[in-house]
């Protein structure tokens, strides 16, 4: 009987050592905490203010080339004179290459329509028609708001001296009315107003880009030179005297831009078409060697 009763205090024994010990918890994997992710970049919207100066203007060619080679494309582009005829065809949807088979393929011809004078009198040697036909054929008759690319062309009111942004209605009309050169042009009559080239009061429109919303803006300056211009034609002394009277607005202007683009064309006239491929060349390589300056600012503005 003995036996039996210790067996039974042994097992009594081992049951309440077994529920009185503690139980070793399992190790604790340490959880990797969990990195935050970066702040996507912020959107930045690209504006491209495209200046005048006639033959001048191919030169925005090579800067739109050279800007896309980079993937740099902007959202709004605003011209003036030569700027705008440029800035109509890239925001119909034409691209740097397609611009310049454009440009290369052009017939002076095809935009010159002379003028008869009137009784001796005469306000423009060319009319303007066959440059509104061009641009309207180019960009397939679309009007400036309906673009692939929102786009602005400046003139100038020519009763009250004032500068006009325009951005809806006849694309080829508004280049026209922007790119009449006063005494080469006549000035063109829209509703009860008439405009003259607006390079006499924006040579390059870099306030009308900002005012169209652009966060980030490229301005193409092609005027030339105060000094060693070439003036061996009338169109070269005219626009001679619009680089003169345009050095102080470009002063404020030019200020609001956050890249400023002088493509080296030395003494090109602003009548010389037959450099236009150097003219497309010196726009390339004036944009290639500020695209460092513009990758580092709009990395700068990207940031959150």
């Amino acid at each position: 009987m003995f036996p039996r009763r210790s067996s039974l205090i042994a097992c009594a024994a081992l049951f309440l050592t077994a529920c009185g010990s503690t139980p070793t918890p399992p190790p604790v994997t340490p959880v990797a905490q969990q990195a935050t992710p970066p702040a996507p970049p912020r959107k930045v919207r690209i504006g491209l203010a495209l200046g005048g100066g006639a033959a001048r203007g191919f030169a925005h060619i090579g800067v739109i080339k050279a800007l896309e080679a980079q993937g740099i494309v902007p959202e709004i582009v605003v011209g003036t004179s030569a700027g705008s005829v440029v800035g109509a065809l890239y925001a119909s949807g034409m691209n740097g290459f397609a611009l310049q088979k454009t440009a290369l393929a052009m017939d002076e011809a095809t935009i010159s329509d002379w003028a008869l004078p009137l009784f001796g009198k005469s306000t423009g040697v060319l009319k303007g028609e066959a440059l509104q036909s061009y641009v309207n054929k180019a960009v397939n008759n679309v009007p400036m708001e309906r673009l692939k690319i929102r786009f602005g062309a400046v003139a100038t009111d020519l009763k009250t001296g004032q500068p006009i942004l325009f951005n809806k209605g006849n694309t080829g009309m508004a280049v026209r009315a922007s790119s009449a050169v006063p005494s080469v042009f006549q000035p063109v009559k829209i509703g009860a107003n008439s405009y003259v080239d607006g390079g006499l009061v924006a040579p390059v429109p870099v306030k009308f880009v900002k005012d169209m919303g652009a966060d980030f803006i490229i301005a193409v300056n092609i005027s030339s030179a105060t000094e060693g211009a070439a003036t061996a034609s009338s169109l070269d002394v005219l626009m001679q005297t619009f680089s003169i009277m345009g050095q102080r607005l470009n002063h404020f202007e030019l200020k609001e831009a956050d890249i400023v683009i002088t493509p080296a064309l030395g003494n090109m006239g602003s009548g010389d078409f037959s450099n236009r491929n150097l003219a497309i060349l010196a726009g390339e390589q004036a944009a290639a060697s500020v695209m460092p300056q513009i990758k580092a600012k709009l990395k700068a503005k990207q940031q959150p």
